[in-house]
């Protein structure tokens, strides 16, 4: 009983707060068995890391300041701090240490959920992008680095993973307003379409809200063009294979969310959209 309730102690003083998220939740694949078996352990650390910083960015119990002080202390015990109340952070560490991947990319996701948990707007189109530059760029790259790949493709990944973020955002513009009030719609485009925020509480889409979506729909179409040209740049043949789905589901989930409207339900990818860019990117990333 005396160590039970030790581990409830700990459990209590916990930084993380998780949310039952995982990567089942994902519109892309995490460590699947296309890459190297001795890699995957690490592409889950990152995972992992990153759901938990996100989980926190988006409890709605936990104030701004309280969310920031417990990603600064994620940041402290990935950086060498002595403590186990972030095991996603401790984990983190150990993962860098044994693979020599910096750092870098972790403290980069960090500085987004910071922006998570204090910025409720974004003005404009390039200032979603620079968002996603820290929010998604990241776990591309870090997959990357993991396997040694030329930092040449950072620019085509960096197109991917921003087009997944924002397909991501439009899927959830209704919950992240109702329940954080967040909003990822640029107000630009919300003003030029004479549009409120306030109409994401709707049960559907209006056409104002309609036009942002095919608008940002429009840009996401560009960056996953730009991103066709990411899979032959990757030399590892199961991450070229992996590469090569993502951008496939990529594409099928832009054709759902213009055809649908996430207001009124969820647009997701199905077990068919997954089979198929599985069965499409193994083909494609055959040929280098």
């Amino acid at each position: 009983m005396e160590g039970s309730g030790r581990v409830a102690e700990r459990a209590l003083n916990l930084v993380e707060t998780p949310s039952g998220k995982g990567a089942g939740d994902e519109n892309f694949p995490v460590g699947s068995f296309l890459i190297r078996r001795d890699l995957r352990p690490h592409v889950h650390a990152f995972y992992r890391f990153a759901r938990r910083a996100d989980d926190i960015a988006d409890n709605p119990d936990l104030t701004p300041d309280d969310k920031v002080r417990r990603l600064d202390r994620m940041a402290a015990i990935l950086d060498g701090a002595s403590g186990e109340d972030s095991p996603a952070a401790l984990a983190m560490r150990a993962s860098l240490r044994e693979t020599g991947v910096t750092a870098e990319h972790c403290h980069d996701v960090l500085r987004a959920f910071r922006l998570d948990a204090t910025k409720k707007r974004y003005r404009d189109w390039d200032d979603l992008m620079e968002y996603c530059r820290y929010s998604a760029s990241p776990v591309g790259r870090q997959v990357l680095d993991l396997h040694g790949e030329d930092r040449g493709n950072w620019l085509a990944n960096d197109a991917l993973c921003s087009a997944l973020q924002v397909l991501n955002h439009l899927q959830d513009c209704g919950d992240d307003y109702r329940n954080l009030d967040r909003v990822y719609l640029p107000e630009t485009d919300l003003a030029a379409n004479g549009v409120t925020v306030e109409e994401l509480n709707g049960a559907r889409m209006s056409a104002g809200l309609t036009a942002v979506k095919l608008r940002l729909l429009d840009g996401c179409g560009a960056l996953i063009a730009q991103a066709q040209r990411f899979p032959p740049g990757v030399k590892s043949w199961g991450l070229r294979c992996e590469v090569a789905a993502i951008v496939e589901l990529a594409t099928r989930l832009a054709v759902h969310l213009r055809g649908g409207d996430p207001l009124a339900s969820r647009v997701k990818l199905s077990k068919g959209d997954f089979l198929a860019a599985l069965l499409l990117g193994t083909w494609r990333g055959s040929w280098r």
